[in-house]
Order: C-alpha cells, then sequence, then structure tokens
C-alpha cells in the first residue's frame, strides 16, 4: 500500500492556460470549479458514478491548493471491515486492544497539514460516522485506547461516493449533520454518456496517450469506429473508454482503428440490454439474498465484463460492496487501483513535482487523462 500525491511547486494563475489545449466548454468549466475549490479549505463531497473522475478531481483540488507539499492520504470507507475503521482513522496506543503491540498513528494524523480523501464515504458504517462527524466539528482526534487527550489536526477533508446521500439518509443508513458538514463544497462528475461535448476530445487525447504508450504512429479512429463508440453506453466512464482506446491501439493494424479493432460491435449490444445504470444509483445496503457460493474464476470474470466497475460487479453477483472488497481480499484478487492508500515514509517519498508554465491546462489534462 502506499500514497499518491501530486504537487505543483510553481504555477500561473492565468486563465489564458486554459485555451493553451484543445477542450471545451464543459472541461474548462470543470477546471474552473477545482481551482476556486482549491482556494479554500472547505471541505469538498465530490459525487458521480465510478470511473467518472471523482478521486482524480480530488488529487487535482489537493495539488492547486496552499496544501500541494503535504501529504494527501486517501482511505476507501468500503474496502475496511467496520472494525478497523476507527483505527485506521484516529490511530491507536499501545495495549489498546489484543495485538496493538505499539502505538500506529492514524490517517487522519498522517495527513497533518495536507488532505484526506475518504473515497466511498456513502458506505461508512453509520455507527462511525458520528466518530468522523466529531472531528470535523471540533478539529481534534483521539486515538483508540488514549486517555482521551485530545489532539488538535489540520487536516481538509475531501470525499467522494456513488451514493445517492438523499437517499441513504431517508433510508437511515447515512447521517444528515455528517452529510451537511461534508457538502459545503460540491461537485458532481455527470457519467460519460452524458458528456457527448466531450466525447471525441478525450478519445482523441486517449489516442495520442496510448500511441506514446506502444511507440507507434496512430493517425485518427473510423467512422465507423467513432459511431460505436459514441453508441456505447460506457458503464465504466472515463476508466473504460481509456481502456477501450489502449486495447483497440494494439490490436490495430494499421495507423488508423477501425470497427473490428475495438471489441465493442457485440457488446455494446449485449451491455446495453444487461445493464442499466442510472446515475447516482444507491447501493444495495442490504444484499440480495445468493445461495451459491463465490469463487475466484466467477469473481474475475465479472470484474473484467464490468471494467472492475465494483457496484456494477457486486450488483451481478447479488451481493454488496462490502462483502465484494472482503472476498477481493479473501481471494487474493488485486485491482488495478488500490483499495487504500497509506502515507509516504521517507525523504526519498516526495511527490513528483510537475512544473508546468501553464499549469491549469496540465490540471485540466490530469482530470481527463488519469481518470
Amino acid at each position: 500500500m502506499h500514497a499518491r500525491s501530486t504537487n505543483f511547486s510553481s504555477y500561473n494563475h492565468s486563465t489564458q492556460s486554459i485555451r493553451s489545449r484543445p477542450t471545451t466548454a464543459g472541461l474548462a468549466t470543470l477546471a474552473g470549479m477545482l481551482l476556486k475549490f482549491a482556494a479554500t479549505d472547505a471541505s469538498v463531497l465530490i459525487t458521480g458514478e465510478s470511473g467518472t473522475g471523482k478521486e482524480v478531481s480530488a488529487r487535482a483540488i489537493h495539488a492547486a491548493s496552499r496544501r500541494h507539499d503535504k501529504p494527501l492520504i486517501t482511505l476507501n470507507c468500503a474496502a475496511l471491515p467496520s472494525a478497523l475503521i476507527a483505527s485506521e482513522l484516529f490511530g491507536y496506543e499501545k495495549g489498546a486492544f489484543t495485538g496493538a503491540v505499539a502505538r500506529k498513528i492514524g490517517q487522519i494524523e498522517h495527513a497533518q497539514g495536507g488532505t484526506l480523501f475518504l473515497d466511498e464515504i456513502g458506505d461508512m458504517p453509520i455507527d462511525l460516522q458520528c466518530h468522523l462527524l466529531r472531528f470535523l466539528q471540533e478539529g481534534t482526534i483521539t486515538r483508540v485506547g488514549g486517555s482521551g487527550k485530545a489532539i488538535k489536526v489540520d487536516v481538509r477533508i475531501v470525499a467522494a461516493t456513488n451514493v445517492d446521500l438523499g437517499a441513504a439518509i431517508r433510508k437511515g443508513c447515512f447521517r444528515e449533520d455528517l452529510f451537511f458538514r461534508l457538502n459545503v463544497l460540491s461537485l458532481h462528475m455527470p457519467p460519460l454518456r452524458e458528456r457527448k461535448a466531450d466525447f471525441r476530445v478525450l478519445v482523441h487525447r486517449f489516442l495520442d496517450e496510448s500511441a506514446h504508450q506502444i511507440a507507434r504512429r496512430m493517425d485518427g479512429i473510423a467512422p465507423e469506429a467513432m459511431a460505436i463508440l459514441e453508441a456505447h453506453r460506457w458503464p465504466g466512464n472515463i476508466r473504460e473508454l481509456k481502456s477501450a482506446i489502449f486495447r483497440a491501439a494494439v490490436m490495430c493494424t494499421g495507423s488508423v482503428i477501425q470497427a473490428d479493432d475495438l471489441s465493442l460491435t457485440t457488446l455494446t449490444r449485449s451491455i446495453v440490454q444487461r445493464v442499466d445504470i442510472k446515475p447516482m444509483d444507491l447501493p444495495s445496503y442490504i444484499p440480495q439474498h445468493r445461495a451459491a457460493p463465490i469463487d475466484r474464476e466467477e469473481l474475475i470474470t465479472a470484474l473484467a465484463r464490468h471494467n472492475e466497475n465494483v457496484s456494477a460487479c457486486a450488483q451481478e453477483l447479488g451481493i454488496s460492496r462490502m462483502t465484494l472488497y472482503r472476498k477481493l481480499r479473501r481471494l487474493g484478487v488485486i485491482l488495478d487501483r488500490p483499495l487504500m492508500e497509506s502515507p509516504p515514509r521517507g525523504r526519498h517519498c516526495k511527490a513528483k513535482v510537475i512544473a508546468h508554465p501553464g499549469w491549469v491546462a496540465a490540471l485540466l489534462a490530469e482530470v481527463v487523462a488519469d481518470a
């Protein structure tokens, strides 16, 4: 487990830099919102489906803020068992429980002076939400097993979820007071199927990146292939699109991607028929009944079919996302994206420094390319 952080050591707040790269009105608006959010220390709540760029946007906000040279710590709230979330967030003292042979600093303390990104906050057990609420209200924490002495912590909170928190509040699965504390600034990342004006810009950007990765010249995409791409529903959003373009570039025998290179002609029809994903679907807090156990091969096949979209995979398998995460750990299945990131250790773990005269353009590229 490791921590990723982005460090902009030199930047220029020039709006002209936004126009220095091909973009769209939608992407420029997104970049503008990220800049405004970065200029404050207020909590941010980012919503949207899996693969729409929530984590990348969180990293961009941190990178452009005054905290850019401090840690950015990411914690996936859905990937940790309830019993471990408190100790991961707040740390614990030696002897706090069996196996606590030494003091452990929690993720909030590790993020001192920086940003704590709480991914999938909508899946945090409700009995632990009050502890997070207390920290947001008072800016202090107490380690598990501590004497009660409060520790002052200066940390900015950015949270993300693909859960409809309004529906979760009505169901009693999420605290309304915590929602208001987190939702000071809000950003919704729309699914790719609703970003028609951005689509071709993203396709050509990913094609350029793929050509660079495989060291081949790629001149473009045939009209029939582009029509197939635009007809696809993209349940995995930007992450799925990026993988599809890379795969097509690898399979392409010439310099122009053809329809047969996409492997989407029949896949598009089958996915549209099989998966009906609505924006901000509420994951099932009460998993559907499933009698047969899930083996490793079935789990890997389902993940591949949904491009590692955890929500869609769990829905198909008839289990909750928490159960799916536990099965991933138990069966030794590793996703492309880490479930939780720990803080960097040592002086050689400094973040990569990005010096770019048009830093807004670089930030914009980060948002659209790394989702």
